[in-house]
């Protein structure tokens, strides 16, 4: 394992009660991946995409509700379900 932290960037200097946050990390086999994350509204319509960090890392600040991430890395495309809340940053782990 590598040695970032689990889960996703530190929220340091953030204002977590004011926003709405949906972030993690994408791995595989326990390692970080490289890749993008697709943030899908409710109807499965395209809203935003970022590229993992180094360490396999991704943020969206979104409006609260249920979202779909779509992980895309080299080999895989996996979806999670999220619902976000304000105030509450939605920590999604997604393995590979």
């Amino acid at each position: 394992m590598c040695g970032a932290k689990a889960g996703g960037p530190d929220l340091a200097g953030v204002d977590v009660a004011g926003e709405t946050i949906i972030q993690g990390s994408v791995t595989r086999d326990g390692e970080p991946v490289s890749g993008y994350v697709r943030l899908l509204d409710g109807g499965g319509e395209f809203t935003a995409e970022v590229p993992t960090s180094a360490t396999g890392q991704f943020r969206f600040f979104a409006a609260p509700g249920t979202w779909t991430l779509r992980a895309l890395v080299p080999g895989a495309t996996v979806d999670r379900t999220v619902v976000a809340t304000q105030g509450a940053p939605a920590e999604v782990a997604i393995a590979i």
